[in-house]
């Protein structure tokens, strides 16, 4: 019969002498309503991204989550700078969208489902532009932008 190693057994134990446990015996934090093995895969791939991902889905979500019927997108009012830059929901979205393929197959597919469900909620509750401006459909490279850009916004 193959025998346990003894940090195995220590760490079932939690006898390390005062000493914390290694890494691979605690426990990850849960990122936000994505399954334990995906959330697993955000964090050993790119630590400190799952955080990032939380607070990206919790800003998604309050969005989603304000009363009244139609939505409308506000723009930032300081675009340059990072943190003002996203409370505009379009921003938000395009780094959710940037996180996402950086992850593995597993948690990629589960963030995937997580934005495809608030999608079809952003869908539903915000309008086309129908005469966006021509900085709205293409960013400065030249290069055209995401379909959550060309939502009415409430500067126009």
């Amino acid at each position: 019969m193959p025998r346990r190693r003894p940090g195995a057994l220590r760490a079932e134990r939690g006898t390390y002498e005062g000493r914390r446990p290694p890494a691979w015996t605690r426990p990850l934090p849960p990122v936000d309503r994505l399954p334990p093995a995906a959330a697993a895969a955000a964090h050993w791939a790119r630590p400190g991204r799952a955080d990032e991902i939380a607070d990206l889905l919790s800003r998604y979500r309050n969005f989603l989550r304000r009363p009244g019927g139609t939505l409308l997108l506000s723009p930032s009012p300081c675009p340059g700078c990072p943190g003002c830059a996203r409370d505009d929901i379009a921003v938000v979205r395009d780094a959710l969208a940037d996180l996402q393929r950086t992850l593995p197959p597993v948690a990629r597919t589960a963030l995937g489902c997580l934005l495809r469900d608030l999608d079809a909620q952003f869908l539903r509750r915000t309008l086309p532009d129908p005469d966006p401006p021509a900085g709205r459909w293409a960013d400065r490279q030249g290069r055209p932008r995401a379909w959550w850009h060309r939502r009415l916004h409430e500067d126009t």
